[in-house]
């Protein structure tokens, strides 16, 4: 699992019909450096299975296991979201969120 932060909604008004009813967003990931979370790079559009909006910090996971949740089995889902964090704890210190 991943850490990102949702920066945007992606809207596809053809897709495959897998993804009927399917919310997606654009997600930025993070990684921990210096004590706290920092963009890592490159955006993941990501299926929201647990109605998570722009500006909050989720949890994410890719790859096959992105296909386990209720709302994404059997989908071509490459990444859902699965949870939205409230902290982030490392060592006993709470990172800030950007």
């Amino acid at each position: 699992m991943f850490i990102a932060k949702v920066i945007g909604n992606v809207v596809a008004t053809q897709k495959n019909e897998k993804f009927l009813g399917m919310k997606l967003l654009l997600i930025q990931p993070y990684i921990s450096k210096d004590g706290k979370l920092q963009i890592s790079g490159s955006s993941v559009v990501a299926v929201d299975s647990v109605g998570a909006g722009i500006g909050e910090c989720v949890l994410f996971t890719q790859g096959s296991s992105a296909r386990l949740t209720p709302t994404t089995k059997d989908a071509p889902v490459d990444a859902v979201i699965v949870g939205i964090l409230d902290v982030v704890e490392v060592e006993g210190k709470v990172l800030e969120k950007p």
